[in-house]
């Protein structure tokens, strides 16, 4: 059914009329279409589940081509992204066009889910903005970066799942729950990969979030665990180029203080409620997405 969902995408955005959208549209890179998946997992016997997809997943590209002006990202999963082929004023623009046709579809279904998804929507861009801000600093701050992704990047997750629930006659509010475990939990997991990974298994520089300024759980844990002169020295690394000394201390300090190990159990307590409730609900399919996410390779 994933196939479905591309055709009804390029169904979209042909009914723009426009081949200079249709052709930047096809250079974007598809990802796993996790969003898409869960729809179509959730609501798989309902007509409509298709439509839903293809929306969220617009909106989804869409804030991928803004955060990557934004972070001034070169690469998107593993390829040139569309702001260093095209330039940044055409991934903008690509991005609000995506975002408004995927408005323009998602008032045709239930108000309920439409608000679901717009309000998604508005946490994401908080979200963003919040990263932004948090990223002038090292942030020491647990809370806020929890608040932060769980906006950026689970509050989508979440609605996605919720809306499909309803979609389909489900309780949107066990759906909801799964979806911002699942969020969050892989987004902590991305934030382990970028510190375990090389970069030809990441497809962009290793720990290159703590260069652009990130301070991911991994290191706010990391920061809690050090000494005052290990707490400078990390800190001294923010928004800096590591060199392979810098990042074989990070790397030994991570594995030392057990702080890879504790973030990676947060994500795996976050992973195992949402299996559980799945599994309550006999969506056997919907807790594997979950132990696939929470297994990867480190």
């Amino acid at each position: 059914m994933l196939e479905q969902v591309e055709r009804q995408m390029r169904r979209f955005i042909g009914e723009l009329e426009n081949e200079e959208i249709v052709k930047l549209f096809a250079s974007l890179p598809h990802g796993k279409r996790l969003r898409a998946k869960l729809v179509l997992k959730v609501a798989h016997a309902v007509p409509e589940a298709v439509r839903l997809a293809a929306v969220i997943e617009m909106i989804h590209a869409a804030s991928l081509l803004h955060d990557d002006v934004i972070d001034d990202a070169q690469t998107r999963r593993g390829v040139a992204s569309l702001n260093a082929t095209e330039g940044s004023k055409q991934a903008v623009m690509m991005g609000d066009i995506l975002y408004s046709k995927g408005f323009e579809e998602l008032v045709g279904f239930d108000e309920k889910i439409a608000k679901i998804v717009a309000g998604a929507v508005t946490q994401l861009s908080i979200g963003e903005l919040m990263d932004v801000r948090l990223s002038d600093r090292f942030n020491p701050d647990l809370d806020a970066y929890m608040r932060m992704i769980y906006q950026k990047t689970a509050a989508l997750i979440e609605a996605t799942a919720a809306s499909a629930a309803l979609l389909a006659g489900k309780d949107e509010k066990i759906y909801a729950v799964y979806g911002r475990n699942l969020g969050i939990a892989f987004q902590i997991i991305d934030d382990i990969l970028d510190i375990t990974q090389s970069s030809e298994q990441l497809g962009k520089p290793a720990m290159h979030d703590l260069e652009e300024g990130k301070t991911t759980l991994p290191y706010i844990y990391l920061y809690e665990a050090l000494d005052e002169t290990g707490k400078e020295k990390l800190v001294s690394f923010h928004g800096r180029t590591l060199d392979e000394e810098r990042k074989n201390w990070i790397r030994t300090m991570m594995e030392e203080t057990g702080a890879l190990r504790k973030a990676y159990f947060h994500a795996r307590e976050l992973g195992e409620e949402a299996v559980a409730l799945m599994r309550g609900e006999n969506e056997e399919a919907l807790a594997e997405i979950v132990e696939a996410m929470i297994e990867r390779d480190f």
